[in-house]
């Protein structure tokens, strides 16, 4: 049964944080996003290909994917695994890492998705918000005074788990954060790579098509 519980909660939150959200957005639109701009179905590239609104709508539906997993997931749990609450933290952890790979990773489009921030916040409202104040604030300066949007994030994904192992006294929790945050910065290797070579897109930037801008 121990094993049922968790394999169901990885499985189920990655279906939740597979949910190509970008894409689909985009798609009812007629535009495929994976061919403008960065080629990214992330919020920025949302942002950047579609506009405020729609880029807005992509941006809370990633983060809530994420804090949906984590929390409203979880505390289905009991009701169908007789989970103990005192093990819940266990289950909150597995079911953020399964929502940021889904969101990473979804299976919905041959493994290609997003770089995680936006789901990888949502988990963080729900397990340590104090700490994901903290890295929000952080991306919110670093956004308006570099106008690069992958600065911001790769600064955030190194201020998370500093916050988190400064703040709270859990050692899975540290290690799960600093994994993702790193996850995060592998994610962001292209736009490191662009930063250094000065072709980066800034904050209202127009988009180009995927190859120009990669």
């Amino acid at each position: 049964m121990l094993f049922l519980s968790f394999f169901a909660t990885a499985v189920a939150a990655y279906l939740i944080g597979a949910i190509p959200t970008g894409f689909l957005v985009a798609k009812a639109r007629g535009v495929d996003i994976r061919a403008v701009g960065s080629g990214n179905i992330g919020a920025t590239n949302a942002f950047r290909v579609l506009g405020r609104p729609a880029g807005t709508l992509v941006l809370l539906v990633d983060a809530l994917k994420g804090f949906a997993a984590v929390s409203w997931l979880c505390l289905a749990l009991p009701r169908f695994f007789s989970v103990p609450a005192s093990d819940l933290a266990g289950y909150q952890l597995l079911a953020g890492i399964g929502a940021v790979l889904g969101h990473n990773y979804t299976c919905w489009l041959k493994f290609k998705g997003g770089k995680g921030i936006a789901t990888t916040a949502g988990v963080y409202l729900a397990l340590a918000p104090q700490a994901l104040g903290i890295a929000l604030v952080t991306w919110i300066i670093l956004a308006l005074i570099t106008r690069y949007v992958s600065v911001a994030s790769v600064a955030a994904a190194v201020v998370l788990p500093t916050a988190v192992w400064l703040n709270h006294g859990s050692l899975p929790l540290g290690l799960v954060t600093t994994a993702l945050g790193l996850l995060a910065i592998l994610k962001h290797r292209k736009n490191i790579q662009r930063l250094q070579a000065g072709t980066e897109n800034r904050i209202g930037q127009k988009a180009q098509p995927s190859g120009e801008a990669k």
